[in-house]
């Protein structure tokens, strides 16, 4: 990677998360000449057990019944979608090096089908490619057994990008069509109009240590608009969204983390976010939705492990939306979770966790619903 200093502790952190990140520890190292390859991954078994209705092979908020509906209860799930195999390969190209990554795990087709993660080369602070969107980072996550994670922070996935990252100023133009989403079409005047994704995102990010804490600052800019048949010309917006997170090692110990996300237009770059990023009104204009979001956690070492404790937050104006007819009232506003885990390694490449994770969501009618989802893990890593 071609991150320096400013990203010291971003590795470290990762370091912490190994029971549920890629681990550096290759099976397999083939050094050929100047390049370098090596193969990793690990199996991950998740055993899942619903008290309330089923909510998902990984926490689907959508899923969750509200108190008014009525449904089986007690649902038990295992399986080994996370399980993750990946390959780099590391080469001294014209007084740098070239670093590529191929990463892919089993959770394509809603779960059980291989689907590419990572696809990327780094050269010269120039990274081109599929992996972490550069909108967020990882200061304000704490580790968690089930995949989904805390709602309400930068979104923690991967989409294609270019990116140039100096010191800890990053710039990257990303999918504008991919999770930050676009106008919801339900208000369509015409159904010769289309959605439109002319321009990609833009996004910068700058990250830092002071002291013991270790904080990243984003933002994103973006066109959320479609094509109206009925006047031949786009209607469009400018989306934009902030990210502020943060970690701090207050003791050996101790570790606590935080983040907050807002903004108009955002969709998926808020981690979670409930709804699209825009609608259209009953005029034919292109409205953005609002959305706010935060996590905090802690984490502290106990014995061979840590326990975790972790708390998100999505939420999205959406009464504008449900008052043009856009959007039914029965749309969730609000995602929450809680999570509490013990993650321990009782030796090394040999990882186990379990975690009990309360999980809510209302609609913009006020309607609510919860459900409770115990959790266990065995990972090996190789």
């Amino acid at each position: 990677m071609s991150y320096k200093k400013n990203n010291t502790y971003k590795l470290s952190a990762l370091a912490a998360i190994t029971m549920l990140s890629t681990c550096s520890v290759s099976a397999f190292e083939l050094d050929v000449a100047d390049m370098k390859a090596s193969i990793y991954g690990y199996a991950k078994l998740d055993m899942i057990y619903d008290v309330d209705g089923y909510i998902g092979p990984t926490v689907t908020h959508r899923l969750i019944s509200l108190d008014s509906q009525e449904g089986a209860e007690g649902h038990a799930n295992l399986h080994a979608f996370e399980s993750r195999l990946g390959f780099k390969t590391s080469t001294p190209v014209a007084g740098s090096t070239l670093n590529t990554t191929i990463e892919g795990d089993f959770y394509g087709g809603g779960g059980g089908q291989f689907r590419l993660r990572h696809a990327y080369g780094e050269w010269n602070g120039v990274l081109a490619g599929q992996t972490w969107t550069n909108f967020g980072g990882f200061l304000g996550f704490t580790p968690v057994v089930d995949f989904t994670a805390q709602f309400g922070q930068g979104n923690i996935t991967r989409q294609a990008q270019l990116r140039y990252t100096s010191g800890g100023l990053s710039i990257a133009l990303e999918d504008p069509g991919n999770i930050g989403s676009n106008v919801d079409m339900t208000n369509s005047p015409s159904t010769d109009d289309e959605l439109k994704n002319g321009y990609p995102d833009l996004t910068l990010r700058y990250e830092d240590r002071y002291g013991a804490i270790s904080y990243g600052v984003s933002t994103v800019l973006r066109e959320i608009a479609y094509y109206n048949s009925a006047s031949n010309s786009d209607e469009s917006i400018l989306g934009w969204g902030v990210n502020f997170e943060a970690a701090s090692k207050v003791t050996d110990r101790f570790t606590l983390r935080g983040a907050f996300t807002h903004g108009d237009g955002l969709g998926g770059y808020l981690y979670g976010s409930p709804s699209g990023a825009g609608f259209i009104d009953a005029s034919g204009s292109v409205e953005g939705i609002k959305g706010v979001g935060g996590t905090v956690g802690m984490t502290i070492s106990v014995g061979t492990g840590n326990v975790n404790v972790a708390y998100g937050i999505a939420t999205v104006d959406l009464d504008d939306a449900v008052g043009q007819g856009a959007m039914s009232s029965l749309a969730t506003d609000r995602a929450e979770s809680i999570y509490l885990n013990y993650i321990w390694s009782p030796a090394k490449r040999i990882n186990y966790g379990v975690e009990a994770g309360y999980h809510s969501r209302r609609t913009q009618s006020g309607e609510e619903g919860d459900a409770v989802r115990l959790q266990g893990m065995v990972q090996y890593v190789f």
